[in-house]
């Protein structure tokens, strides 16, 4: 075997598990020891492998993520009613493809927006496509948009997402373009797409929050119709040791071109 060859042709193939499995045989001499089946099964589980984790990587990215939580990293001590049983029955993200819708509330600092964002982490290495919103910044970016006439192209590239979080939910009454805007989100989502909702705001009060009757009405009863809620208690993780969770400096300012492409 021209080895040399070999991996430069499967650099140019860009096979780069398998070139990176092959030279790492060469260099451990372990490539004479390996029949032909063996050897091709290695190489393509080690391209597998890798394109796996490549596309994992920038789904991840292009989530925009404030902070890189996971699954793994939930705290079920003390009394925040958050259940490990619970949480490992969404760790196969089922959920994505049922369109299920999250609800996570709770009073600030209790870790609505860690698990909201564990679970989009988790849908993303398993290979969903998910972007990551804060409402307060979320609105005042369509309303822009609207004025750029560029809004009908992000609402149509947001109904396409498998997997969206909209955090900090509820914190201000909607403007009345701002709850035609998130009735149109809902609306495109429902039953087709993976929503998840975080908010410190109780459920009861978002007629008020979302503004006129007719359309919190369609809004809610779209989000709430059959969710899975998590109604989170205790005292605020944020009174932990300063080193007691993982994370990461927050991410530039959203904007529509961190979204995936159409």
């Amino acid at each position: 075997m021209n080895t040399t060859a070999t991996l430069e042709r499967l650099s140019a193939l860009k096979l780069h598990g398998m070139e990176r499995s092959l030279q790492s045989l060469l260099d451990t001499r372990l490539l004479a020891g390996l029949e032909g089946p063996e050897l091709l099964t290695q190489l393509v589980d080690a391209e597998w492998d890798e394109r796996k984790e490549r596309r994992s990587s920038r789904l991840i990215r292009a989530a925009c993520f404030r902070t890189a939580t996971s699954l793994a990293e939930l705290d079920f001590t003390g009394d925040r009613t958050l259940d490990r049983a619970t949480i490992a029955q969404y760790a196969d993200c089922r959920w994505v493809g049922a369109a299920e819708v999250f609800i996570i509330t709770g009073p600030t600092g209790i870790g609505k927006s860690f698990l909201a964002q564990a679970l989009g982490l988790q849908a993303c290495l398993m290979g969903h496509a998910t972007h990551y919103f804060n409402a307060r910044k979320l609105f005042p970016t369509m309303r822009r948009l609207r004025v750029e006439g560029r809004y009908k192209r992000f609402i149509d590239r947001l109904a396409k997402i498998p997997v969206l979080i909209l955090d900090d939910f509820g914190l201000e009454v909607l403007e009345p373009e701002d709850r035609l805007a998130l009735f149109e989100i809902i609306e495109d989502r429902a039953g087709k797409m993976a929503t998840i909702i975080a908010s410190q705001v109780p459920v009861s009060l978002w007629h008020e929050r979302i503004g006129e009757p007719t359309v919190a009405d369609a809004i809610c009863d779209r989000l709430t119709h059959r969710a899975i809620r998590f109604d989170m208690k205790g005292e605020s993780r944020r009174k932990l040791p300063p080193n007691s969770q993982k994370s990461t400096p927050p991410p530039k300012e959203v904007l529509e071109a961190n979204l995936p492409p159409q």
